[in-house]
């Protein structure tokens, strides 16, 4: 039995993260996020981590970079609204 084909209307938009814009799997602590950005900021918050930049704090936060700078993606996530 064929299967049929979804016409194009059907086809579900991604929607990037707003911290990485890396692929986003839904709404997590108020923000549209990808599960390595919930998951970050989620060990941020259970912890009392103090991160710091070794940089001028403005790093770029995208899906290459997010690991490199624990600071600046924190604020980040702060920044796009994210909260317990």
């Amino acid at each position: 039995v064929p299967t049929p084909s979804l016409p194009p209307a059907a086809h579900i938009e991604v929607i990037p993260c707003k911290i990485c814009g890396d692929k986003s799997s839904g709404i997590h602590y108020g923000v549209i996020t990808c599960e390595g950005c919930k998951g970050f900021f989620r060990r941020s918050q259970q912890s009392s981590l103090s991160y710091a930049c070794s940089r001028q704090q403005n790093c770029p936060i995208d899906r290459a970079s997010r690991n490199r700078c624990q600071h600046c993606r924190l604020q980040k996530c702060l920044r796009l609204g994210m909260s317990r």
